[in-house]
């Protein structure tokens, strides 16, 4: 459609229907319908179009709706004299006139014929990544973080959308001891993904595993841990810095050592840290269910 000599009012409509019209028909088929809300007639083909518009989503078909009082230029661009008028318009073209088409099988069959002719691009069906998911899973219950954090990485790649997979991605890389790529994970991600339930609690994972000790400091507090066996904050300053360097397996069995020792330490403060634990890393997981059955023999048995 040409812009050359348009006032500011007319060029902001040219950019409206490139927009909506022109940018989605280099690729989709666009079923555009000029209407008003004076007019009856189109008031009773709106859910036909609709319709069959929803119905043909996965072939590459789109609705776009131009109403000829707000948009007059337009309108009067494809000389619309009386409404409603339909074409398809593909490439930014009009291909062809759906007008007489009035009923759902009227206008399915020039659709057919349309998209028999024209290589639309339809939608790419969905990838199921359930199995991968359940893999990565796996990964992370046998405490293989770098590997865990590869699957998941390349589930995000293939459903850039999935909280799941994020999520996922982010406790693989704690475990991993890479806690500024889990962080940089998370503040890449939109808002949407961001107020997911599952990124929330990867988010409080990170918060949980805090700052990695370096290897000196990590064998420090193994020493002082092994020097003073009663010494139940040295215990649980080792299970705090084995948890932040991504050895959860061993910072779960040292508090369940001190459970065992004094479940009632400073207000049972092993057991909740390892509530902790479980709550960040989900109590879905079964590394977690593994665990809390070792903490009920603990407690109970």
């Amino acid at each position: 459609m040409a812009s050359m000599g348009l006032n500011l009012e007319e060029q902001k409509a040219v950019d409206r229907f490139r927009k909506d019209v022109v940018e989605p028909s280099m690729t989709k088929l666009v079923i555009l319908d000029f209407w008003a809300e004076w007019c009856g007639p189109c008031k009773a083909l709106n859910p036909v179009l609709e319709k069959v518009a929803a119905e043909y989503a996965d072939k590459g078909v789109v609705l776009a709706k131009v109403n000829v009082d707000e948009e007059q230029f337009i309108a009067a661009q494809f000389q619309v004299r009386s409404i409603p008028t339909v074409y398809a318009m593909f490439q930014g073209q009009p291909v062809a006139d759906l007008t007489p088409a009035r009923t759902e099988s009227q206008l399915k069959q020039y659709l057919d014929q349309i998209l028999g002719k024209l290589p639309v691009q339809g939608d790419e069906p969905v990838q199921d990544v359930t199995p991968l998911l359940a893999m990565g899973e796996e990964v992370l219950v046998e405490g293989d973080g770098d590997r865990a954090a590869s699957i998941f990485a390349q589930i995000v790649e293939i459903a850039p959308d999935n909280a799941q997979a994020h999520a996922g991605l982010v406790r693989a890389l704690i475990l991993a001891g890479r806690k500024d790529e889990a962080q940089a994970v998370l503040d890449s991600l939109d808002t949407t993904l961001a107020a997911d339930p599952a990124l929330a609690q990867a988010r409080s994972a990170l918060a949980l595993a805090g700052d990695a000790p370096e290897e000196g400091e990590l064998a420090a507090l193994r020493a002082a841990a092994a020097e003073r066996p009663a010494d139940m904050d040295a215990q649980l300053a080792f299970a705090n810095g084995l948890y932040a360097a991504g050895q959860r397996d061993e910072a779960a069995a040292k508090l369940l050592a001190m459970i065992a020792s004094d479940r009632e330490w400073n207000d049972g403060a092993a057991k909740t840290r390892l509530l902790q634990i479980f709550e960040a890393t989900g109590l879905e997981d079964p590394w977690v269910s593994a665990t809390r059955r070792k903490l009920s023999t603990v407690l109970f048995g």
